[in-house]
C-alpha cells in the first residue's frame, strides 16, 4: 500500500497539471472556483490517503489495516460528495467536465466498495499483507481513473477555459506545489 500511495499523489498532481475539475450537482460556479474547489477536495483526500499510509508503515497488522482502510474509505466519500457539491464549471465545456467528474465519482465509489471487500474478509498476518496489496492495488488504479478523467476533461476543454482556472488558483497551486 506505501508504494502505491507516492504513485497516487503524483498522479493526482498530474490531473491538476492537466487541467481538469469536477462536479455534478445542478449549480453552476465560476471556473476558477470550481476549480479551487476542485483542488481543495483533492488535497483533502490525498493528505488523508498519504497518512493512512504513514500509519501502516512497519504494521501491516489486521487491525492497522483495517483502520487504514476505514480512513480511506472515509476520505474517498468525502471527495466523492465534495465534487457532487461543485456543481458544473460556468464554460463551454462545463457539461463535459461534469460527465467525467460524474463518472470518477462513480469509479471511486466501487474502486471503495472493492477495497473493503478485500479487507473485510482479512484474517491473520498473512491475510492482512493479502489485503495491502488489494487496497495498493485500487488506490493504483484510483490513481489511473484520475489520469483518464484529466483526459477526458483536456479533450474536452479546447479553449482552455479549465486549464487557465487550475493555473490561476491559489488551491491548485498549493496542491502541486506539495506534491512536487
Amino acid at each position: 500500500m506505501l508504494r502505491a500511495t507516492p504513485a497516487l499523489v503524483v498522479l493526482g498532481a498530474v490531473f491538476i497539471a492537466a487541467g481538469c475539475g469536477g462536479g455534478s450537482s445542478s449549480n453552476e460556479s465560476s471556473a476558477e472556483e470550481w476549480a479551487s474547489g476542485f483542488c481543495s477536495a483533492l488535497t483533502s483526500w490525498t493528505d488523508s490517503v498519504k497518512s493512512a499510509g504513514t500509519s501502516l508503515q512497519g504494521n501491516v497488522s489486521e487491525d492497522g489495516l483495517k483502520s487504514a482502510a476505514g480512513d480511506i474509505k472515509r476520505a474517498s466519500d468525502t471527495l466523492v460528495d465534495d465534487l457532487k457539491d461543485l456543481g458544473k464549471p460556468d464554460t463551454k465545456a462545463g457539461q463535459e467536465a461534469r460527465d467525467a467528474i460524474d463518472q470518477l465519482s462513480s469509479e471511486v465509489e466501487q474502486d471503495v466498495q472493492d477495497m473493503q471487500s478485500a479487507v473485510d474478509e482479512v484474517s491473520g498476518a498473512q491475510g492482512a499483507l493479502a489485503a495491502a496489496t488489494s487496497v495498493a492495488t485500487t488506490l493504483s488504479k484510483m490513481g489511473t481513473q484520475i489520469g483518464s478523467a484529466a483526459s477526458k476533461l483536456d479533450a474536452a476543454d479546447p479553449d482552455g477555459e479549465l486549464r487557465q482556472a487550475f493555473r490561476d488558483s491559489s488551491d491548485c497551486k498549493k496542491l502541486t506545489s506539495s506534491n512536487s
